[in-house]
């Protein structure tokens, strides 16, 4: 090649570089010329480069996009799907789980006591927040009169990820306004919630028999339920680690 002509291709290549980061094209500004390369090898028609210059842009958005959700819904990054041993509670559904996964259920607005981090990865969005810091949050937005405003940012998020619910203990205030995102949100966006307590004990949350019977109607008339009946995951970590403490200590014989 002369050099000429290696000049006036790394012209072009500069400004191709600017135009596509100008575009926004992070996968095709960093990929076009080893694809091109393969292209090449391979024989590719132009066709066929832009559509693997283009499967690698949508690839590399897709990941930029969980990335981006999963920090923004808040969501312990150690606890997937992946982490959990389903086998340890073979009274919930593979396939149930599976069919949760892909999303369906966010599209009907539908309640599910369990699964985020891949919905994530399903293309919807989550918010993830332990109950007594979702409480306090609604709290002082009424009491700073913008409870609506705050429910509709919350309004945002294909799903709102409620956990260890049972832990909470609320006065007055705390339970209208846990009972007033469950009623906005119903029918017309997920809640997902964990919860220690039977359904049958939500009295110990709302202190008022009339409240817990209408926010219990409002989650489980679309909901899907499923229910964990093993040993705690925590209380196993704890044992196996005591164990394997122990089983090291001992002297040999």
């Amino acid at each position: 090649m002369s050099a000429a002509l290696a000049s006036k291709n790394d012209g072009v290549n500069g400004a191709l570089r600017l135009l596509l980061r100008s575009f926004h094209l992070k996968g095709f500004e960093g990929n076009y010329a080893q694809i091109a390369e393969q292209a090449t090898t391979q024989g590719l028609s132009y066709e066929g480069y832009l559509y693997e210059v283009a499967k690698v842009e949508a690839e590399e958005r897709r990941t930029r996009r969980v990335e981006r959700q999963l920090m923004e819904s808040k969501l312990p990054r150690e606890k997937t799907l992946a982490t959990f041993d389903l086998a340890r509670v073979p009274s919930v559904s593979k396939q149930l789980v599976a069919q949760l996964c892909d999303g369906t259920l966010v599209d009907r607005a539908d309640n599910l006591c369990g699964i985020a981090h891949e919905l994530i990865r399903n293309g919807r969005t989550v918010f993830f927040s332990p109950a007594y810091a979702l409480v306090q949050r609604l709290v002082a937005a009424k009491r700073d009169l913008c409870l609506p405003r705050e429910i509709k940012r919350l309004d945002r998020f294909d799903a709102v990820l409620i956990d260890d619910l049972g832990y909470v203990q609320q006065d007055r205030a705390e339970m209208d306004v846990l009972f007033t995102l469950f009623a906005e949100r119903y029918e017309r966006r997920t809640i997902m919630i964990t919860s220690n307590l039977v359904f049958s004990k939500w009295d110990q949350i709302f202190r008022d028999a009339m409240t817990t019977a209408a926010a219990i109607d409002r989650l489980v008339h679309h909901a899907r339920i499923l229910e964990l009946n093993a040993e705690s995951y925590r209380a196993k970590k704890a044992h196996d680690r005591r164990r394997e403490k122990d089983d090291g200590s001992k002297p040999a014989t």
